[in-house]
C-alpha cells in the first residue's frame, strides 16, 4: 500500500492511495499530524493496517509534495557513467560522489506544473529515484544501509541550467527555484532489496523517451550513498536522498531541448510508479 500527502477543499491530508481515491488517515493518528511524523515514528505498517477495509474519503484532491515538511534533501549528481561522459572533460569515474542540497520550496507534487521563471528559459528535467530514511544513524555500513530506508518515491529534479554555472563550485542556486521540480506521487514502503536493485528509470517528455537506464549501473550505488553521507552527517528519519539521474537531460541534447509551457514530463520506475508534471511559466 502506498501513501501520499494531498489537499482537498483547502485542507492538507495524508492517507493511503486506492484505485478510486484517497483514504484519509490523519484523524486516525492525531499523534502523527503529517507523513513526516509517521516516518519518524517508524509507523508505515500501522498506516497499512488502519487503511485495510476503510472506505475512500476523497475522490477529488490534489497531490502535494509527498513530504512537504522534510527537513533535509540531499542530491547525488553525475552518478551514471554515460552522464559522466556527457561532460566531455576526459575525467574517469570519480572516487567520491558529488552532493548538493535542495529545499522543500523547490518541489511541487504529482500532476502539478513545474514553474519556469522569467529569469531563464533553461528549465530542464532529471528523473530520479529518491529514498526516505526511516532509521537514523552515523557511519552506516553498506551491508546495513538498506535497513535504514523506510520508503521510496520519485523525483523530477528540475534544474535551471544556466544558473548552475553562476559560480565555480556551486550549483545550489540553479537547483532551488520555487516549484521547479517535483517529488511524489507517493511513498512506497521499502520491503525488498529488489525494489532498488532491479529498478529502471524512464523519463519521457511529451511521450518521447529521453532517459532510460537501470540503477544497477550507478557509479555510486545507493548502499554506498548511505555509507558515504552518513560518514560526515548523522542521517535522521525523514531525510531524503535523491540518488542520481541517467544521461539524456535536455541540456545535453544536440541542440539542447529545454522544457517549455505545455510540455508533459513523466518519470517512471517499475515498482514505484509514474510521476507526471506539466510545465507553466511563472505568473
Amino acid at each position: 500500500m502506498n501513501f501520499a500527502t494531498y489537499s482537498s477543499d483547502g485542507q492538507i491530508f495524508y492517507g493511503a492511495v486506492s484505485d478510486t481515491g484517497m483514504i484519509a488517515l490523519n484523524d486516525t493518528f492525531p499523534q502523527w499530524p503529517t507523513l513526516f511524523d509517521v516516518i519518524e515514528a517508524s509507523a508505515l505498517d500501522e498506516l497499512t493496517k488502519a487503511a485495510e477495509g476503510k472506505p475512500v474519503t476523497h475522490t477529488t484532491f490534489k497531490y502535494e509534495m509527498v513530504l512537504p515538511n522534510a527537513r533535509r534533501i540531499l542530491c547525488v549528481g553525475v552518478n551514471f557513467p554515460d552522464r559522466n561522459a556527457e561532460y566531455k572533460d576526459g575525467s574517469e569515474q570519480p572516487k567520491f560522489m558529488s552532493l548538493f542540497p535542495r529545499f522543500v520550496s523547490g518541489f511541487t507534487g504529482h500532476n502539478c506544473p513545474l514553474i519556469r521563471p522569467p529569469e531563464s528559459p533553461q528549465l530542464d528535467y532529471e528523473g530520479e529515484v529518491a529514498i526516505v530514511i526511516g532509521k537514523g544513524g552515523r557511519r552506516i555500513s553498506q551491508a546495513d544501509a538498506y535497513d535504514h530506508i523506510a520508503a521510496l518515491t520519485l523525483c523530477n529534479e528540475g534544474t535551471i541550467r544556466d544558473w548552475v554555472r553562476h559560480a565555480k563550485f556551486n550549483v545550489t542556486q540553479g537547483k532551488n527555484w520555487d516549484n521547479s521540480g517535483s517529488i511524489g506521487p507517493w511513498l512506497v514502503p521499502f520491503t525488498d532489496p529488489a525494489q532498488l536493485d532491479d529498478a529502471r528509470i524512464v523519463t519521457r517528455v511529451n511521450g518521447e523517451i529521453r532517459q532510460d537506464d537501470v540503477l544497477s549501473r550507478m557509479m555510486h550505488p545507493i548502499r554506498r550513498e548511505i555509507e558515504y553521507i552518513s560518514t560526515f552527517m548523522t542521517l535522521q528519519p525523514g531525510d531524503i536522498i535523491v540518488t542520481g539521474t541517467p544521461t539524456g537531460s535536455g541540456a545535453r541534447l544536440d541542440p539542447p531541448q529545454f522544457l517549455k509551457p505545455g510540455d508533459i514530463v513523466e518519470v517512471e520506475v517499475n515498482g514505484i510508479g509514474t510521476l507526471r508534471n506539466t510545465v507553466e511559466d511563472e505568473k
